[in-house]
């Protein structure tokens, strides 16, 4: 053996190289049960700390890894958000949900067992979050702190890539929310530095790792319901979640001053949103302890407001990418990964108005759209068109569907087969095969898909999506969601945010392999994003 110094940094990243290493020391032999032994411990930095990375984080912790820095823009939002995580909501009757039939009296133990696993997590998700060192800017972080050896980012979107290449070029291992990125070009950047640095990532599509898309694999490509040429994917998204199609909020407007002389026929679409735009204006103060230029990162200089920050910014074309970017990742993921599919060839979006400034210049996105994806032939499974709805949008109903299956409002996806349909929720839940006969022929094919390991035996547990990436950092498991697949997905969701961009019915051809779109130059503008002065990718 070398007598070169083996630091930890070194032995984290050789055990990805490696199923199994005689350093990484059985816990059972130093600890018992629940002991985590030091060189089965990775240590990870959260950034953006207040709303996902709160979930992602004490899933880490409650797994025994190590939290030691935070890195969050608004450390008075983030200490709000985690002090709520213990806060007592008084008891929770029936099943939850309006209409739906009482639990059992195991279903209630099962749940009751669960909210009280998930207090003890969020303690100790409390307690780490004291003891991390605290950071504003993720470049200072990363420089000065040498103990770190990957990062979680649950940051706005448009910060994703930025963060994410600055670390795996420090040797980072990197897990990024969904999605990935908030350009194309992004997607295809972050791929490129995964590869050339060996980093070990992770997508936060979390229902990657669930046991109905192993499922769902499994019986589309064992051609149970037959060739798929078609697929139907909705969410109610952003309906009831985040502001979309508002105009951005601006001192009082000519027009608007005027607004309350004019008579009922003058108040026009133009006139409207003046007047909402200047209504949400206020006297709105920057929160004290906001570093609001760090949360604007990349993205162009605009004046803090509330409905920006927390939370709200999904729907502004600034830092979100809308609901195809927010759910495209938990919904478009399952066709993709079940089909094969590659880059669409093209997609054609029709779509509610955009929000506006008072220039007319688009600014948050539409209340709802209709997205179509055209795929080629993948060997000899046929061509696909796939069609994306949001905003209360759904598609029909398949002759298949039984009258009396309600589809699920919230979101889901529809598989047109030859021989009959599947359908399944958000994250692949519950899948279905109709008619009901191909469940029969479904429960004989074998399982060929890794499974991930669940939180619980009960019907609330669900895959260690993160778990599994540490694992794979160790050289215990293959990561499921990696950036080699997550950024090609990633790219094919946001092909549809450039075709809202580019116009109604507008049809734009994509070549995968260049990364160019070859029928309107014009419409390549919308691949990537100019940065801010003093950022850069």
């Amino acid at each position: 053996m070398s007598k070169e110094k083996i630091t930890r940094r070194k032995f984290v990243a050789g055990a990805t190289l490696a199923v199994a290493s005689p350093m990484i020391v059985p816990r059972h032999v130093l600890g018992g049960v629940g002991f985590t032994a030091p060189s089965d411990t990775v240590n990870f930095a959260l950034i953006g700390c207040g709303g996902q990375g709160k979930t992602d984080s004490g899933e880490l912790v409650a797994g025994g890894q190590n939290m030691v820095a935070m890195c969050d823009v608004d450390y008075g939002y983030v200490d709000r958000a985690v002090a709520d995580l213990t806060r007592d909501r008084g008891p929770r009757a029936g099943a939850g949900r309006p209409g739906a039939p009482p639990m059992s009296e195991e279903q209630q133990k099962r749940m009751q067992q669960q909210m009280e696993e998930r207090r003890a997590q969020a303690v100790k998700l409390q307690e780490a979050y004291k003891t991390a060192k605290r950071h504003a800017d993720f470049r200072k972080m990363l420089e000065t702190q040498k103990d770190i050896d990957a990062i979680v980012v649950a940051t706005p979107d448009h910060l994703h890539a930025t963060i994410a290449k600055t670390a795996m070029e420090l040797g980072k291992h990197a897990y990024v929310e969904k999605p990935l990125t908030w350009s194309i070009h992004e997607a295809r950047v972050l791929r490129e530095t995964a590869a050339r640095t060996k980093a070990v990532t992770q997508m936060g599509n979390m229902g990657h790792s669930s046991e109905g898309a192993a499922l769902v694999n499994e019986w589309v490509q064992a051609g149970v319901i037959g060739p798929v040429k078609e697929v139907h994917v909705w969410t109610n998204r952003p309906l009831g979640y985040w502001p979309q199609a508002v105009p951005r909020p601006v001192k009082q407007a000519p027009d608007a001053a005027a607004g309350a002389a004019l008579s009922g026929r003058d108040w026009n679409a133009r006139l409207v949103n003046q007047t909402l735009a200047t209504a949400m204006e206020g006297n709105y103060p920057k929160p004290e302890g906001l570093n609001w230029d760090l949360f604007l990162g990349p993205g162009p200089e605009v004046d803090y407001h509330p409905i920006y920050h927390p939370f709200n910014w999904r729907g502004w074309l600034d830092w979100g990418t809308g609901a195809v970017g927010d759910m495209g990742a938990h919904l478009i993921d399952h066709p993709y990964w079940a089909l094969g599919l590659t880059y669409p060839i093209s997609v054609e979006a029709t779509f509610t108005p955009f929000g506006v400034d008072l220039k007319n210049k688009p600014v948050s996105y539409p209340m709802g759209s209709h997205i179509v994806y055209h795929f080629g032939a993948r060997g000899n499974q046929p061509p696909v068109t796939l069609t994306w709805y949001d905003g209360g949008l759904m598609p029909g109903r398949p002759e298949a569907l039984p009258d009396d299956v309600q589809l699920d409002g919230g979101g889901g996806a529809i598989f047109i087969g030859e021989k009959g349909i599947l359908v399944h929720g958000t994250y692949a839940a519950n899948p279905k095969l109709y008619p009901q006969s191909l469940m029969e022929a479904a429960a004989k094919v074998p399982k060929t898909y890794f499974r991930v390991e669940k939180s619980g035996n009960g019907p609330f547990a669900e895959a260690k999506h993160r778990m599994n990436w540490i694992n794979a950092i160790k050289g215990k498991e293959k990561a499921t969601s990696p950036f080699e697949y997550a950024s090609r997905l990633t790219e094919t969701m946001l092909l549809g945010v450039v075709a809202l961009k580019v116009g109604q019915s507008k049809k734009i051809y994509y070549d995968g392999e260049k990364g160019v779109i070859t029928n309107n130059s014009d419409a390549n503008q919308y691949l990537q994003r100019e940065y801010r002065k003093g950022w850069t990718l």
